[in-house]
């Protein structure tokens, strides 16, 4: 899908002199790559506002991840939000919708993840020569048919790790292409970067933003025991 400079414009949750915020929409890509045409690179400029130059990312999501994408408004704030992601300065919390409900009501996941290639591809896998990865979950609620909704963070920041650790307990995402129980075409993720918590001066306030439920996890949520929009 297409948007309008009005339509990214309304997709944004926080603008300051230095920080912008996106509600990313499910199914559009950061940056271009290999088979991506159309990415949000594309609407960069229509993200300046007042400023001349236009945001940069300071983090990346997946392309089916929905919610929470911080970008720097100036070159110095962006890299300043750079090292605040890579040296684990920020609070990520996500919500997911997973097949399968975890043994425990919290835990934690703690599985290497090793990137490996498959053919015209790669994927990621829990694998003991892995790079340290280590999730935080917590059950938020269940539908009573073997669908949990869960809580996530990550304590580092590999690629697609939620969904590899879920997957790995027994519990992959609703709507996951890759790392579930069969491949199935992408576009359904139940994946939300929910909230985003930092500081990005260490004396500056404190700047904790969230996301809403995207229109395609309604459903789900609402069988899982979300209610509405005051934030739990």
């Amino acid at each position: 899908m297409r948007y309008t400079p009005d339509d990214i414009r309304s997709f944004v949750l926080h603008r300051d002199d230095a920080v912008l915020v996106l509600n990313k929409p499910a199914g559009l890509a950061v940056h271009a790559a290999h088979k991506i045409e159309h990415h949000l690179g594309q609407y960069m400029d229509d993200l300046a506002f007042d400023l001349a130059e236009a945001p940069r990312l300071a983090h990346r999501l997946d392309r089916d991840t929905a919610g929470c994408l911080v970008m720097g408004r100036t070159a110095e704030a962006a890299t300043r939000l750079g090292k605040l992601f890579a040296g684990g300065w920020v609070e990520k919390t996500y919500w997911a919708v997973s097949e399968g409900v975890p043994e425990e009501p919290e835990g934690s996941i703690d599985h290497p993840l090793l990137k490996i290639q498959i053919p015209g591809s790669w994927n990621m896998l829990a694998h003991p020569d892995g790079r340290p990865a280590h999730t935080d979950y917590r059950v938020l609620g269940t539908d009573g048919r073997g669908r949990a909704w869960l809580e996530l963070k990550p304590r580092t920041g590999r690629t697609h790790q939620l969904r590899v650790h879920c997957a790995a307990i027994g519990c992959p995402l609703l709507g996951e292409p890759y790392y579930g129980p069969e491949r199935i075409p992408p576009g359904n993720l139940h994946l939300l970067a929910r909230t985003i918590a930092f500081r990005l001066d260490r004396e500056g306030p404190a700047l904790s933003v969230t996301a809403p439920p995207p229109a395609h996890m309604m459903e789900a949520l609402l069988a899982c025991g979300w209610e509405d929009e005051t934030f739990r």
